[in-house]
């Protein structure tokens, strides 16, 4: 396709952002979100997670905000789940593709689903049998959590890293993401493991979650797209942050993710005055909730034309 984007940026604020913060955003404040998120040219949308309502009530209207989502055209319609009773409901209410988290810690694995990683790599056998005989045209990704380092259990080693990522592959998931859950990674850590699982993915794609503690998630995307990466997850705002990660500091900036990709010549297929205008619906769902990003605050420099 003419002029086709050459980097996919997935929006995760509605799903990994509002999971983290203790105030539930009304469901109407939420689908004018997502609407103005499509406005700006965002064409994967992470929009809830189909957990008990108990244990994340923030999630509680995912069936509503996904029938909502899926009236737009044009966008991959995405949702978290952590296990095969997820995925029945995931698949029932129409979503494009699911995700589900694995965690390259053990401990963290322990803490976020209370299974271990082996338990979690049969759930996916279990979902990708649901998924083939009754909606094989949905597609399924694993984030794969702590994949450079866990506050919880210290260093993750990357041979476990490409371990764990090939027998999710194995397992029938067609895309892999590496998650840097903490913010602990490095730019050199991030190319180099991308690089190294690369070879071993078949049809998966490398999807790295990078965070911002440090100002180094921009840095750590520019690290995996050098070395062939081309899909990356970002939350408006900054919001985000894993509850069962202690130290977890929040997404890379989406807005900040696409100024830096614009400004290079690396199109995104995003509008930029657009997609920072779409921060307003989020703040009105979330008043007082921090929201962050440099190129908001400082503003787009003046005949701002993506390169």
């Amino acid at each position: 396709m003419q002029n086709a984007p050459e980097v996919l940026i997935s929006e995760v604020g509605p799903r990994d952002g509002l999971q983290s913060v203790k105030a539930t955003m009304p469901t109407v404040d939420k689908l004018r979100w997502i609407d103005a998120l499509v406005a700006a040219g965002l064409r994967e949308i992470e929009v809830g997670s189909f957990v008990p309502a108990k244990l994340l009530p923030q999630m509680a209207d995912v069936v509503d905000v996904v029938r909502h989502a899926l009236r737009h055209q044009g966008i991959t319609v995405m949702a978290l789940v952590p296990n095969r009773r997820g995925a029945e409901a995931a698949l029932a209410s129409g979503v494009h593709k699911i995700t589900l988290p694995v965690s390259a810690s053990e401990a963290h694995s322990l803490a976020n689903v209370r299974k271990t990683r082996e338990q979690m790599v049969d759930e996916l056998r279990e979902v990708h049998a649901l998924r083939r005989d009754t909606a094989p045209g949905v597609a399924m990704e694993v984030g794969l959590s702590t994949a450079f380092g866990c506050t919880l259990q210290g260093v993750v080693d990357e041979d476990e890293v490409i371990r764990l990522a090939v027998a999710c592959v194995k397992a029938g998931v067609d895309e892999v993401g590496l998650s840097d859950t903490t913010g602990i990674a490095t730019p050199r850590r991030c190319a180099a493991c991308s690089r190294a699982c690369a070879p071993s993915w078949a049809s998966a794609r490398a999807r790295p979650t990078c965070t911002t503690r440090a100002a180094s998630g921009c840095a750590n995307c520019l690290a995996a797209f050098d070395v062939g990466v081309r899909t990356f997850d970002a939350s408006l705002g900054g919001l985000g942050g894993c509850p069962y990660a202690p130290g977890a500091s929040g997404n890379v900036v989406t807005e900040d993710l696409v100024f830096m990709f614009e400004a290079m010549g690396v199109r995104t297929g995003i509008d930029l005055s657009t997609l920072i205008a779409a921060r307003d619906p989020l703040r009105a769902g979330l008043p007082g909730e921090p929201v962050y990003g440099m190129t908001p605050e400082a503003g787009l420099p003046k005949g701002w034309r993506a390169a």
